[in-house]
């Protein structure tokens, strides 16, 4: 477990600005204790500074995850988040989508957003940007990219894709062996 270098640090900043935006100053200037994030076996992830100095006295190769995990390092070394992270995108997500409750089975499938299934889209979402989707409810589902701007979801067909799913709460079901630090 280490800090980030200053390479890894802005790829994981940019990856997380397009979810939060400014909102990461959050994160990390918190009143109750301060947080930072460590990465241990090419995964981010989120903790207090607190758990991370008793964190130190395991050996590396015993430690198996700490804190939350907010995604992973490619062999390329591009940034993925992960559904682990959902709650903190969920609190401070700048652009969201509502899924209507037709929509939300399907959704969780792993299938993308329809414009038939928008219940609601924050305003002024841009084309190309991080949204984070809620059910009605106001549930936090999962995130992805939007397709259209909110201008444009209002033109195009029911049948049209409206945002692109990247991760969603099924995967905790679906992909359970990759969500642990126990695999690689």
């Amino acid at each position: 477990m280490r800090p980030l270098t200053e390479e890894e640090m802005k790829t994981f900043f940019e990856k997380l600005a397009k979810y939060i935006g400014r909102n990461i100053r959050f994160l990390l200037d918190r009143k109750d204790e301060n947080y930072c994030f460590r990465l241990h076996k090419d995964r981010v992830y989120y903790a207090s500074e607190k758990l991370v100095r008793k964190a130190q006295c395991i050996p590396r190769e015993n430690l198996a995850a700490i804190g939350t995990c907010f995604g992973k390092f490619t062999k390329t070394h591009k940034f993925r988040l992960e559904i682990t992270c959902l709650d903190y995108l969920a609190r401070f997500a700048q652009y969201k989508i509502w899924i209507k409750p037709a929509g939300v089975m399907s959704y969780l499938y792993g299938n993308h957003v329809l414009k038939a299934h928008l219940g609601r889209i924050t305003e002024n979402t841009p084309k190309n940007q991080g949204v984070v989707y809620f059910s009605m409810g106001d549930i936090p589902l999962g995130f992805g990219v939007s397709a259209y701007s909110t201008k444009e979801c209002r033109k195009v067909e029911g049948t049209a894709i409206i945002a692109f799913h990247q991760a969603d709460v099924g995967q905790y079901l679906r992909d359970e062996d990759s969500l642990t630090a126990f695999s690689s």
